[in-house]
């Protein structure tokens, strides 16, 4: 199972290191140590955590998203894999955003993929749309 360093967890998840340690600290998320010595986490753990920060609707630092426009790449952590004999539905969880993607159970197999492991969502559409919440 991959591990991510305290720096690179907490990007993925869109919050400081200092942050992610004190959530470790306080028991949210558990860190160990990589092969040099380093806080490392888990990635089915970071999965787990990602995945309750999206369900809750942010960090819980209180700053509502006011404008966001994204790109099409998204760099996160896959937090679900289900394979039958011809497909599978890969759950990628990127900061706030889960992309659900279907693909052969033959693709998913060559990548490896399983709940934990870092991946790129590349999204490719024909139409993007902008969208501003309202503030009140």
């Amino acid at each position: 199972m991959p591990k991510f360093r305290v720096k690179e967890a907490a990007s993925l998840l869109g919050i400081s290191d200092d942050t992610l340690r004190r959530w470790a600290d306080a028991g949210r998320i558990a860190v160990t140590a990589d092969i040099s010595g380093r806080l490392a986490v888990e990635g089915a753990d970071l999965a787990r955590l990602a995945q309750e920060i999206a369900q809750s609707g942010g960090h819980g630092d209180g700053e509502p998203v006011v404008a966001h426009s994204v790109r099409n790449r998204f760099t996160g952590l896959v937090t679900r894999v289900v394979r039958d004999t011809v497909m599978a539905q890969v759950e990628i969880q990127a900061g706030p955003h889960r992309f659900v993607s279907l693909l052969s159970r033959e693709a998913a197999d060559e990548l490896g993929l399983e709940p934990g492991m870092l991946a790129v969502a590349a999204v490719k559409a024909t139409n993007v749309s902008v969208e501003i919440p309202s503030t009140g």
